[in-house]
């Protein structure tokens, strides 16, 4: 009878170590059904007592194995052992292997160069980023593997960051409590990418850079402007910017996310579906007097430019002749068409460019003021923003 007790302990013992383990990746991680609860509290409790969890479970073990392997039957012990053997692989795998910086590692070095030595094809999508009158460019298909690219510019350390799955890319200022602060990929909250500090272990939401669990869950990092056009046009706007090149080591991880920036990847996660308001159609966030309004990526190809307004401001969003670039700005009182490629105010005629500033004509010399705006997927705009308005345009 003891024996059997025992026997039903270590078995026990065996399936709270193996249920912690996977419990504690299938919440952050892209697991059937996982990343659609709100089970980011219970992802933090487990991960954040690990070792309870597991000492737990060997507490429960360590006797029973004891026992059998000095005085159980052949099969209680080959039974006890080999479950003990499986749950050392299956540590290993969602430790080693299956953890989020574990399969996306960080880039051993950060090379920037200009655009003369320049590797990167002109054509892919980068994120721009300005800073202090320096300018970078950062391509989506190295941010997109890495997540997070740490740089300095113009004096100010910053993170550019980018989650595939949301087709979210922000900037931020790696600053905690006005004290630097190192981020590792921990995992993914409803399909956006997670980053945990590196002194309090809080989980910070790549989206919006808010921290959702773990002592400073509230507070949120600066966010710093940026753009997303292609490498072409940020160049033609700042030539002497600098340009990130891939890391040599991580050739074949890059190649993955090759036909990303054009949405035709096979993964579900990163495909675009090109029909407007699904979950994976592209859309055109901006948040601004504290309202968030989306705009179907279909309709912006369809007009290459649309007025609209959002609260108190007057809105313009236009798109390059790549189809890619788009800018969004305050247009004041004005109205806008593009005629032979070329952005021109209905009023005077006056021809601008895609810096927001007129170049021509009788508005020469004045600057449409910057709007933030995002190329997202609408399942991720709409889950961050869950009061977003959705643009309508105007049937003729």
């Amino acid at each position: 009878m003891k024996k059997a007790i025992l026997y039903i302990l270590g078995v026990i013992g065996i399936f709270v170590l193996f249920g912690f383990e996977i419990a504690s990746i299938y919440y952050i991680m892209p697991f059937p059904g996982s990343q659609r609860e709100e089970s980011i509290d219970l992802a933090y409790f487990l991960v954040s007592h690990a070792q309870y969890f597991r000492i737990a479970g060997l507490c429960l073990l360590a006797y029973p194995v004891v026992v059998f392997v000095i005085s159980g039957t052949t099969s209680q012990r080959v039974m006890l052992i080999s479950l003990f053997l499986l749950y050392l692989i299956v540590f290993y795998q969602v430790n080693y292997r299956m953890r989020a910086d574990a399969m996306f590692k960080q880039p051993r070095t950060v090379t920037l160069l200009n655009v003369s030595e320049n590797k990167v094809e002109s054509d892919k999508l980068v994120l721009g980023v300005s800073v202090n009158e320096q300018f970078r460019a950062y391509p989506i298909e190295i941010i997109g593997y890495h997540h997070q690219v740490r740089d300095t510019i113009g004096g100010e350390p910053i993170m550019v960051t980018y989650c595939t799955v949301c087709r979210s890319g922000r900037v931020f200022r790696p600053l905690v409590n006005n004290e630097p602060e190192d981020f590792r990929l921990v995992g993914m909250d409803h399909f956006n990418a997670m980053f945990e500090d590196s002194r309090t272990k809080s989980w910070w939401r790549q989206a919006n850079g808010e921290a959702i669990a773990g002592p400073l869950k509230g507070t949120t990092l600066e966010e710093l402007p940026s753009e997303q056009m292609s490498l072409r046009a940020w160049v033609n706007q700042h030539p002497n910017t600098l340009i990130l090149q891939p890391d040599s080591i991580f050739k074949d991880a890059y190649a993955v996310l090759d036909k990303y920036d054009e949405g035709s990847m096979e993964s579900s996660l990163e495909k675009r579906d090109s029909t407007s308001w699904q979950e994976k159609s592209w859309v055109v966030g901006i948040r601004q007097d504290g309202i968030a309004k989306a705009y179907d990526w279909n309709d912006l190809l369809r007009a290459r430019v649309i007025h609209d307004e959002i609260g108190q401001t007057p809105l313009l969003i236009a798109l390059e002749s790549d189809s890619i670039s788009f800018h969004a700005w305050n247009r004041d009182s004005l109205h806008f068409e593009i005629q032979n490629n070329e952005l021109r105010d209905v009023q005077t005629s006056s021809k601008w460019n895609w810096q927001g500033k007129c170049i021509e004509g009788p508005l020469q010399g004045s600057q449409l003021k910057y709007v933030q705006a995002y190329q997202e997927f609408w399942h991720s705009w709409v889950m961050f923003h869950p009061t977003t308005l959705s643009y309508k345009p105007v049937q003729d």
